[in-house]
């Protein structure tokens, strides 16, 4: 018996772009950017090199309770918001929770818990911190809130591997529906760190854009002039199950989940390697669980973060992949109009290339004015249609740490 055909039934997201899923599709096929400076006394008085980031449109407090609000990270008040829209639009089925799982991803957690209660003790002392502190500030708060709201019991994990953390998650999902851990899976990923602190220590290294006077423009993948990455926040949730019980209940399906696959680089804390070799075996083992070639391949959402070396780092790996048909693939990098979401990004991509999959469009790059003669990618610049015929497509992500995560989707019909 063959593996099984694992599609995807329900969308949800909240991200620099919009509040929803179709409203952040909408708004990258029109070519707009999530980036903007920052309105924060605090930019001023910590001395920031780095004024702007990509903000979540909607502010959670905008969509939660406030009750439920104060007893959740912002992080996992994201993570909430895109899971119960992934839900409610794969019909909000009637499922036993004992078959239904949770595989969901932060790069990072509860950080501005974590950082709020620090100065609490400081200013005001132990008395004052608050008794749900632990419980905000834990990686797992987001898949747990999660496995409550939606009653999820078969399993609710959570993976941490930096900026490759929520391809991992997918990745993961598609193993356990395998598995037959479940019938259903929740899967995906958050992050909330537009604070202070990440930005001055992201910027300490070097890897943050300082394009200050022009943050709109600053996330410039493939563009000679990039210089960094621009920090997001939000969340992005898939629904993913088995074809057959998807069919039985008549559900909507968007596209098949093909193939996920992780690989390290066993090379540095930071820099990737510049071979691309540990990469590439992730988009090869990938396209081999779609039961595909690499010449199958008719679309790719990059991990493109517009840093100097990250950016040329995978055009060495998609190049080892797919050598002289590399030019044939439109490659999207949707980072340009996001920022980047760490922990929450991979999910954010699996969903900008389901729909691209769904609506057979590929996605706008914005920013590129001046193509580095180094990376000679088919990049897009305006929504593109991607013909009739079976589609296949790879979402990569590329975290800290050397960890890699790739995921293979096709169209269903």
């Amino acid at each position: 018996m063959g593996p099984k055909k694992i599609v995807v039934t329900g969308i949800g997201a909240t991200t620099p772009l919009g509040g929803t899923a179709p409203e952040s599709w909408d708004a990258l096929l029109a070519g707009e950017s999530g980036v903007h400076t920052l309105d924060y006394g605090w930019v001023a008085e910590y001395g920031l090199p780095v004024t702007f980031a990509a903000e979540a449109k909607v502010r959670p407090e905008e969509v939660l309770e406030r009750v439920e609000s104060k007893r959740l990270d912002p992080s996992s008040q994201f993570a909430l918001i895109s899971a119960r829209e992934a839900w409610a639009d794969a019909g909000s089925p009637d499922i036993d929770p004992v078959r239904i799982g949770v595989d969901y991803s932060t790069g990072i957690g509860g950080l501005w818990t974590l950082l709020e209660a620090w100065d609490t003790l400081k200013e005001k002392g132990a008395r004052r911190v608050l008794p749900m502190t632990i419980p905000m500030l834990m990686p797992n708060a987001a898949a747990a809130a999660i496995s409550m709201s939606i009653p999820s019991r078969a399993f609710a994990r959570t993976d941490v591997s930096a900026c490759a953390s929520s391809t991992e998650a997918i990745a993961n999902a598609y193993d356990h529906l395998q598995l037959g851990l479940a019938d259903v899976v929740i899967a995906g990923g958050t992050e909330s760190v537009v604070h202070p602190l990440p930005i001055a220590a992201f910027a300490a290294m070097q890897a943050l854009s300082k394009r200050n006077d022009s943050p709109e423009t600053a996330s410039r993948p493939y563009d000679v002039t990039r210089d960094g990455f621009v920090l997001g926040e939000g969340a992005g949730t898939i629904v993913l199950e088995t074809e057959e019980h998807a069919l039985a209940r008549g559900a909507r399906i968007y596209a098949e989940l093909a193939g996920g696959s992780v690989t390290s680089d066993s090379y540095h804390i930071t820099a990737p390697d510049p071979e691309g070799s540990a990469a590439a075996r992730a988009m090869i083992a990938a396209i081999e669980q779609a039961g595909a070639k690499p010449t199958d391949v008719s679309h790719i959402n990059a991990h493109a973060t517009s840093t100097p070396v990250g950016d040329i780092a995978e055009y060495h790996a998609l190049q080892r992949v797919f050598g002289d048909h590399l030019p044939n693939i439109p490659v999207s990098a949707t980072k340009a109009a996001t920022g980047h979401l760490l922990g929450g990004t991979g999910a954010l991509e699996a969903i900008f290339t389901i729909l691209a999959m769904y609506h057979r469009t590929a996605p706008t790059t914005i920013n590129l004015e001046n193509q580095d003669p180094e990376i000679p990618l088919d990049v897009v610049t305006s929504p593109r249609p991607l013909g009739d015929g079976p589609l296949l497509a790879l979402s990569n992500s590329f975290g800290f740490g050397g960890h890699n995560a790739v995921a293979a989707f096709r169209s269903y019909s």
